[in-house]
């Protein structure tokens, strides 16, 4: 009687720890002023995704939120009316994952540029 024929597998036995661990769906949000860097980590996440082979959605660019402020440049009411306007602008990124969060830990291990916001939430995958 073979090893075959026995009704075993090699590979139905041996399981990886990935294997065994509950698949959660996980949502990375990046946020940041600078669309450079932002899009740069984005990358650099995906990458390390794809790389461990796993589903990934994304990046999704939200839309970029615009603060604005106009104020007037005299601190008195003396002079003529000049204005002077201010912006903020606040671009967002979401990617979505199906993975076990141990994977996870170790994909958002890189190196995240200066002035980027990364956010994890974890939810059952249903």
């Amino acid at each position: 009687m073979s090893f075959k024929e026995s009704g075993f597998s090699k590979d139905s036995s041996l399981k990886t720890a990935a294997e065994e661990a509950p698949i959660h769906r996980i949502r990375i949000t990046l946020t940041s002023r600078v669309v450079k860097s932002l899009e740069k980590v984005c990358a650099d996440l995906i990458k390390g995704a794809k790389e461990k082979n796993l589903k990934v959605k994304g990046p999704v660019r939200m839309p970029t939120k615009i603060l604005r402020i106009t104020t007037r440049k005299t601190p008195c009411g003396e002079g003529s009316k000049t204005w002077d306007r201010y912006q903020l602008r606040i671009h967002k990124r979401i990617i979505d994952l199906h993975s076990p969060s141990e994977i996870v830990k170790q994909i958002t291990s890189i190196s995240i540029e200066p002035g980027v916001e990364v956010e994890v939430t974890i939810a059952d995958a249903a």
